[in-house]
């Protein structure tokens, strides 16, 4: 059976989509980007504060259906600038034990929603 899961720990859709689907024992996120959900604004001083922040409401989203990243299975990087790889994946390392670690692609793209430079999704199963 399918539930939205949402929090307002995490910013809202800015479209037609929900933060996270649950099925069954599996979750299905959104992309997150660097929208500070108390204030709706975007939080980009530098690539590592905004790794951060993409971090910190992919963590809320996690939590609201009861999981972590220790459940995190997949995940998916979007980036506007492959330059920034090794800023983006020191924040997200720090998330992850290196053992068990989820599998991954990281893909640069053209532009990504509010001209942000990265996007996280992820796949959860607990």
């Amino acid at each position: 059976m399918k539930k939205i899961i949402t929090t307002s720990k995490a910013p809202a859709p800015i479209g037609p989509y929900n933060q996270a689907v649950k099925y069954g024992n599996m979750l299905f996120t959104s992309g997150q980007i660097a929208l500070d959900p108390a204030t709706g604004l975007l939080v980009m001083e530098d690539i590592t504060t905004e790794t951060q922040q993409v971090m910190t409401n992919m963590k809320a989203v996690l939590e609201e259906a009861g999981m972590g990243f220790e459940h995190v299975v997949k995940t998916s990087i979007f980036i506007s600038d492959m330059n920034n790889f090794g800023a983006i994946n020191a924040v997200y390392g720090h998330y992850f034990d290196e053992a068990s670690a989820p599998a991954r692609e990281t893909v640069e793209v053209a532009r990504l929603p509010k001209d942000v430079n990265v996007e996280i999704s992820m796949i959860a199963i607990k």
